[in-house]
């Protein structure tokens, strides 16, 4: 794929060139930067990534068969997170496609937790339910993204711990909110804080680190208490930091080539921004 995939690889170059403060270009324009000849150490970030999205696909695969077995033997959750997934039922875990995220729920649900997480389409239909069915397999509930609302609000009412991810870029009519991602206005999905709210759940902010021996281990960036959830842009604004902070110093680690700084807001949600900004 990455030598193939030419415009992903042109998207994977401006994007780590945001991560690495060396654009400044516009939102949407971005891209031009992905024209330019990357340097080594450029190359050898944006073929990592491409690696990483390989082997979290292919675990997502491998686990349709003995999937409690495999995902335990393919990762290890760290202290932090067992003592916080032991001492709150329910809980929101939120990441973003760093590491494999395809484990996180997964050993959350080996903790004991019944979890729920969000699926999109993803290439043709027969894939989507490929997928679909091999993340269903260790036993945790996965709900399309269109129409999610609803059966996720009902499952964190009934005790049922949600796996979401966040990094990807949300319009603001579908349920986003204009936040800073690597200081630049991001439109993302606001449904950790909004659930956590109307759960009472608390909020960990969680990824999976890559080790040596081809295996992960789930790592707690921070958490946040359910009172603090019903702050609903600060919550989300500071989950995303969080990400960003892991993305920053592991890269090649992040979907690199996703379509993320598409979006620009319009003149009135950046005064809105910036408004929200300025009462911190």
């Amino acid at each position: 794929m990455y030598l193939f995939d030419r415009r992903g690889r042109r998207r994977s170059l401006a994007n780590l060139r945001i991560v690495t403060g060396k654009s400044d270009a516009a939102p949407g324009r971005h891209y031009a930067d992905g024209a330019k000849n990357p340097d080594r150490r450029e190359k050898l970030v944006i073929r990592r990534s491409y690696r990483n999205m390989a082997r979290t696909i292919g675990h997502a695969f491998w686990t349709c068969r003995n999937a409690k077995t495999r995902a335990a033997e393919a990762g290890v959750m760290c202290e932090e997170g067992r003592a916080f997934l032991r001492e709150n039922r329910p809980a929101v875990t939120v990441s973003g496609h760093i590491g494999c995220w395809e484990i996180l729920s997964q050993l959350a649900f080996l903790e004991g937790h019944r979890m729920m997480s969000v699926a999109k389409d993803i290439g043709s239909a027969g894939m989507t339910r490929m997928l679909m069915k091999a993340r269903r397999s260790i036993g945790q509930e996965i709900v399309h993204a269109g129409g999610a609302m609803k059966p996720l609000l009902q499952g964190i009412r009934d005790g049922k711990s949600l796996g979401l991810l966040v990094d990807q870029a949300v319009k603001p009519g579908l349920g986003g909110m204009w936040v800073r991602f690597f200081g630049r206005p991001y439109p993302v999905s606001a449904a950790p804080a909004f659930f956590a709210a109307k759960g009472n759940a608390p909020i960990a902010v969680a990824w999976s680190r890559p080790l040596k021996d081809g295996t992960w281990r789930c790592e707690v960036v921070s958490t946040y208490p359910a009172r603090e959830a019903r702050d609903i842009w600060r919550t989300t604004q500071n989950c995303m930091r969080d990400l960003e902070r892991v993305i920053r110093r592991h890269p090649s680690c992040w979907a690199l080539n996703y379509n993320a700084f598409r979006i620009a807001p319009g003149a009135e949600e950046l005064a809105q921004l910036e408004k929200r900004e300025a009462a911190q």
